[in-house]
């Protein structure tokens, strides 16, 4: 079943002046067709300004399509009506986890949704109890957010999320802003929560290494979706990926150099297991 059907979607930043007439129009979403079905893990890929952060806000319905239509577990998110089942439907999870987290203790923070969609208290707790669990941050449930790394505040604003429990978490460059350790951590999470949960995941990121693991990646360049398909798939395509001004995982993109060097190595390694065994198996054959 479709978890996010994005038809025929346009959207355009009008600018206007002080008489409320036109004076540029910037298509940043142009014409795009995406369908995600439930439990998916799906990575969306571009350079800035390719379009993909103004995706993601049409899918929690902070922006309404110019054109086209962008529909939510089977709802219309430019219908009113609609917007706070969406909502709860599509957790979002920013760059920045500072804008997120608001409270003064990591529990009460990570309780904050839950109460404001008027869950009962006992819920609540076991809501917090079982979201801080699976990120891996139960024990620090009574700590302040502000001693927290950014890694950890990123899992917390996840949890945070999590507890209003939506089938669906899209998550925009939440690892822009912290360091290698801080990637792992919540990498590892949002994996853990697609395979054990079943949350559907929308990742969008410029961190090649970060979706190799995705059961499917959208490349987007100038509002546009210009490559689709498994990790395998897109990162074997080096050359087409780079032209979009993108990179490719160091492995993936030292496999690609030896290959050119005339190593008979197979297309879109991603692992360094998997180039050491294809290397071996090189020195078998001779």
């Amino acid at each position: 079943m479709e978890m996010i059907k994005v038809k025929d979607l346009t959207f355009e930043y009008i600018r206007r002046d002080e008489d409320g007439n036109v004076e540029s129009i910037n298509t940043a979403i142009d014409n795009v067709n995406i369908k995600v079905s439930k439990g998916d893990f799906i990575a969306i890929l571009g350079a800035n300004g390719s379009g993909k952060s103004t995706l993601a806000k049409h899918i929690n319905a902070l922006l309404y399509p110019t054109k086209g239509s962008v529909w939510v577990n089977g709802l219309n998110t430019q219908e009113e009506k609609n917007l706070w089942d969406i909502r709860q439907s599509a957790g979002m999870v920013f760059q920045n986890p500072d804008n997120q987290i608001i409270a003064a203790v990591v529990e009460e923070d990570v309780g904050f949704g839950p109460e404001n969609i008027g869950i009962p208290t006992n819920e609540i707790w076991e809501r917090v109890e079982k979201s801080l669990k699976a990120v891996g941050m139960l024990e620090y449930r009574s700590h302040s957010p502000n001693k927290l790394s950014g890694g950890q505040k990123q899992r917390v604003a996840i949890a945070g999320i999590m507890a209003m429990k939506p089938e669906c978490i899209i998550l925009d460059e939440p690892t822009a802003m912290l360091d290698p350790d801080g990637r792992k951590e919540v990498i590892s999470t949002i994996r853990e929560l697609n395979k054990k949960e079943k949350v559907t995941i929308l990742l969008i990121t410029h961190h090649m290494d970060e979706v190799t693991s995705a059961d499917k990646v959208i490349v987007m360049n100038q509002g546009k979706v210009v490559m689709q398909g498994k990790p395998r798939e897109i990162f074997s395509k080096v050359d087409e990926i780079k032209s979009y001004r993108l990179d490719v995982p160091q492995v993936t993109e030292l496999a690609f150099e030896l290959k050119k060097a005339g190593l008979d190595l197979p297309e879109g390694v991603l692992t360094v297991e998997e180039l050491v065994e294809a290397i071996k198996q090189l020195k078998k054959s001779k």
